[in-house]
């Protein structure tokens, strides 16, 4: 970058704020629709990636305090969408999963929010896009990596 490119271009979280604040509020109506809360689909989304994991490596994944979480997955269990059941190992720790219906829920709020990100995808030429996903990606995951997370 050159120096004059440095001056001009805006902080990242002044670009990246108000894209993410306008796409929580896309996706507000997808999961009301689903009667999920923000949450509950991140909880989804992060049992998806891995089937199996205690509550606190959990809420160390998604960031939030354990006790925060519990009610959430009180509910997605009452619903049939996770199951919570003691470790073997450690019947201190309770062990997660999706249910089928969680992970079909899932999906399907997945598929709906993506064919909405399309409003601002769509703005970018393909190679744009590619480089775009691609960076976000690298970035989301050096955040996840970080110690200081």
């Amino acid at each position: 970058m050159n120096a004059a490119e440095h001056e001009t271009r805006p902080d990242l979280a002044a670009m990246v704020v108000p894209l993410g604040r306008a796409l929580m509020a896309a996706e507000q109506p997808v999961l009301d629709a689903h009667g999920l809360s923000m949450w509950g689909y991140v909880v989804l989304s992060a049992l998806g990636e891995t089937p199996l994991r205690t509550q606190g490596a959990l809420a160390a994944a998604i960031n939030a305090d354990k006790t925060r979480i519990i009610p959430v997955l009180d509910d997605l269990e009452s619903r049939h969408l996770l199951v919570r059941r003691p470790d073997p190992e450690d019947r201190r720790a309770r062990l997660l999963s999706l249910t089928p219906g969680g992970r079909r829920l899932r999906d399907a709020v997945r598929k709906e929010i993506q064919r909405g990100e399309e409003v601002w995808l769509g703005q970018l030429a393909d190679l744009d896009r590619e480089c775009f996903l691609r960076s976000l990606r690298t970035l989301a995951d050096a955040i996840r990596r970080s110690p200081d997370r």
